[in-house]
This record gives structure tokens, sequence and C-alpha cells, in this order.
């Protein structure tokens, strides 16, 4: 990446475009040109076909996209599949309309099928039947990178697939119905410390688990291979190191400092048994996270407590 070149971030916003965001600006990137989602609408064809021959960015990160966790992916189906499809879609063909040196499209690890074998592996895809609670969002990056590939395929396109681990860290969504697990445990754990809640309640038996990235970490590596990776197919990013639902609750509970009791309701969903990547093929080309759970689980909790004082105010 030439660091005069123009630098699109669709997403800057969220956890993780603001997280690249400040890695490129670390790394001495200045020349950068975002939206916010009331400038532009990434699911207008026509809006975002306008904005890429008005700018003419060289560099792409696909980092938007509609998120949740498994209460949003489970009922909200339809606009989880029609939205990403829309966003990917419509950068990833005016990247290639308007001469973008480099795409980045990122994705999630949920495209990987339900009980494929652990850890998961890069050639896993599409080999199995997906989870079902977030089948819609998983088909839709898993269109995400396809259509990657076939850019590259048929106009020569230089545009890479990263597929994140579950995430956390700064601005992270805490919604109480739409977050993510980590993030949502941060939230309950806090405010049943604050109201003296006898005791938490957890979806599920506390039994599958999960493998979490602070997203500073991910944007680390979304850099790296923006300079070092030019290949087809995708490329796990993730610590290769997992926990269970319940360990993780113990620890968020430690670090929040609730002393109340953890329950688990076992008459709602696990989810996915397992989701830990393989992540050797990150790694033989030399990068590795830095950031280790407990350390980041700390950050993530003083970034919701600073939120949490400004939306006081």
């Amino acid at each position: 990446m030439d660091k005069a070149g123009k630098v699109y971030i669709a997403g800057h916003r969220g956890m993780v475009g603001s997280a690249i965001k400040r890695k490129l600006e670390k790394e001495g990137f200045t020349n950068f040109v975002v939206r916010t989602s009331s400038e532009l609408d990434l699911r207008d064809q026509q809006k975002v076909a306008e904005f890429f021959e008005q700018e003419r960015p060289d560099y792409v990160f696909l980092a938007a996209a509609k998120v949740g966790g498994i209460i949003a992916n489970n009922t909200y189906r339809a606009e989880f599949l029609y939205d990403n499809l829309q966003i990917q879609n419509n950068i990833i063909h005016s990247s290639y309309l308007n001469g973008v040196k480099k795409l980045m499209f990122l994705g999630s690890s949920c495209i990987y099928p339900k009980m494929a074998p652990q850890p998961l592996k890069e050639d896993q895809l599409l080999t199995g039947l997906l989870e079902e609670t977030n089948e819609p969002y998983a088909i839709a990056k898993i269109a995400g990178i396809k259509m990657c590939d076939a850019y590259r395929a048929q106009y020569g396109c230089n545009y890479i697939s990263v597929m994140p681990t579950n995430l956390y860290g700064y601005n992270d969504n805490y919604h109480p119905q739409n977050s993510h697990v980590l993030p949502a445990l941060i939230r309950r754990f806090h405010e049943a410390k604050e109201n003296g809640t006898p005791s938490v309640t957890i979806w599920g038996t506390g039994s599958p688990k999960r493998e979490f990235l602070f997203a500073d970490d991910l944007a680390a590596a979304c850099y790296y291979l923006m300079q070092n990776y030019d290949e087809p197919g995708l490329v796990n990013v993730g610590t290769g190191e997992d926990l269970s639902i319940k360990e993780l609750a113990e620890l968020v509970k430690q670090v929040v400092g609730y002393e109340g009791e953890i329950d688990f309701d076992t008459t709602k969903p696990d989810g996915t048994p397992r989701k830990l990547m393989d992540v050797s093929k990150l790694h033989a080309t030399g990068w590795k996270h830095t950031i280790e759970l407990s350390e980041g689980i700390k950050l993530a909790y003083h970034d919701f407590l600073s939120a949490e004082t400004v939306a006081s105010r």
C-alpha cells in the first residue's frame, strides 16, 4: 500500500473499521475517504456507484455489514441476507469499475459448516450445512468471498478475503438484544453489579467453545495482509485458542467485579458447539496476535465505562 494512496474504509465508525483506521493512521496514512451510513446508504447501488466515480479510492477495506448476535441473526433473517448482499455487491463491483488497486473483504467465522472438524481450516468452506440461527448472514459472507475470487479470476482484480474469529474491543456494540456474546456479558455483569442483582442468567448450557480476538489485533493483521498477501481464497484471522462460554462468563465477571451467581438457561439454544480457527496459514505469513483475552477484556470494559459516562452526561 502506497501511503499517499486514497483509502476508503466502509464501516469506519464500527468496531472493525475504526480499528483499521487507527492502525493506518499509526502507520502514516492520511488520505482517507469515509461516509457515514446517513451520508451514503451502501445498499443503494446508484449512490455507491456515484460515490466511487467521484472519489476513486486506491484501496478499499470492506468492513461495513449488518451484524449481531444469535437473537438478531435469527429474528432479522431477511435483512441480514439482503442488506449484506447489497452492501458487498455494490462495493466490490464499483471497486472493479473504478480501478481500485486492492480490496479487502472482511467476513466471519460463521461461514464454516456447523459440524466442521476443529480447528476450522480454510478448505472446509462449503463442505457441510451451516448453523441454522445465522445461516442468512453466513450465506451473504460466503457470496462475498466467492465474488472477490470471481472478480480476481475474470478481471484480474487484487481482492483478498479475511475471516476473523469472534471480535471485541473499542467501539463495540453493547445493545441488550443485538450484541455479540462478549460485549453482552460485559454489559449484563456491569448492570447486575450496579443494581445489586443476585444472579445473571446466560443463554444455553455454557459448554460451547469460542475464540476471541481484540479488534486492534485484527486491524494489525489486516494491514499486514494488505502489504504481504495476494492470493485467492481466504485467510483465517484469530488467536488459535478458545474457551467455553462458562469460562468466558467467569472471566468477564472477574474483570467487572460482579460478586453474584451465574445461571444458565438450558432451554435456550447454544448455537454452534465450537468455532476455533486454524490460523496456521496466517502464522506462516509471519503474523501473530499480541493482545491476550484477559488483557483485552479489561481494555474493552474500560471503553464500555467511558462510553457509559459520555452517554449519561
